[in-house]
């Protein structure tokens, strides 16, 4: 049997149609080295991530371990950053002691007054938004002189108002009804919910410091209870360049003697950075 033989154009065409097949096979194969490249970097990073947060939250532990130790290796909840290496990440940690802040649900009105104006708030705003505390966590339903409840928040827009009870988070306190993000970043180190007692006046920060020397002129209470040790816990770690920030609150234990199998210690509160 013979051969046909292709003319001229009909060989042109057929090149053509291998020319575009070998193109195409080309894209298809950039494409699946590309996704394939994109899906490993992304495994990466997912890896890293994971790495990062199991970090922090072993390193917050860590930290807890070290606020128990009565021996030589105890750490103190100062406010000073600690280094912690590990085989695939570094994590800083740092605890801050709540008993040095001032209470946000027990303290008398003239010292969450005080904080606010030795934390540089002027005084209108700072009567202002310390009224509005007091009606927060107040159970009446009649407002103070320059506070708000549920139907001043209501004619503002808000559709919230006081729950009428106490403070659960300090991050409860950017819900009032005057607070502004930059009066929140100046006075939220200072306030906690985790404690009853007056701050400790002994290496008092200078705004607390300052606060409780005010108060003790105006005559406003100290408050003084046995209660445990509360920290914050916040952990910063690295891994891989992955970042991830575990911030907790910890109750320690008060007495192991006095209460024989008691937990060590409480979480009250367990977060990232933002939440």
């Amino acid at each position: 049997m013979s051969r046909a033989k292709l003319s001229p154009r009909q060989r042109g065409f057929a090149l053509l149609i291998v020319l575009w097949t070998m193109a195409l096979l080309a894209l298809i194969g950039t494409q699946v080295t590309s996704a394939g490249h994109g899906e490993t970097k992304l495994a990466a990073n997912l890896r890293a991530s994971a790495v990062a947060q199991a970090a922090a939250d072993g390193a917050v532990f860590e930290a807890v371990l070290h606020l128990l130790d009565g021996s030589r290796d105890h750490w103190y909840a100062d406010g000073i950053a600690r280094r912690i290496k590990m085989p695939q990440a570094v994590v800083d940690v740092e605890m801050v002691d709540e008993g040095r802040k001032m209470t946000l649900n027990n303290s008398s009105l003239p010292m969450v007054r005080g904080v606010m104006r030795a934390a540089g708030v002027n005084d209108n705003l700072s009567a202002i938004l310390t009224d509005q505390i007091a009606d927060w966590r107040s159970p009446s339903q009649v407002p103070l002189p320059k506070g708000a409840k549920g139907p001043q928040y209501l004619a503002a827009g808000r559709e919230y108002g006081p729950p009428n009870q106490p403070f659960r988070t300090v991050e409860e306190m950017q819900m009032l009804l005057a607070m502004t993000p930059e009066v929140y970043a100046r006075i939220n180190p200072y306030f906690s919910p985790y404690v009853e007692s007056s701050p400790k006046a002994m290496g008092a920060d200078p705004v607390i410091a300052r606060a409780l020397a005010d108060a003790q002129v105006a005559g406003a209470p100290t408050l003084a209870f046995e209660e445990a040790a509360t920290v914050t816990v916040t952990a910063l770690a690295v891994a891989n360049g992955a970042r991830f920030i575990r911030r907790a609150v910890i109750r320690l234990a008060t007495d192991q003697l006095t209460s024989p199998g008691a937990p060590l210690f409480m979480v009250l509160e367990w977060n990232t950075a933002g939440d």
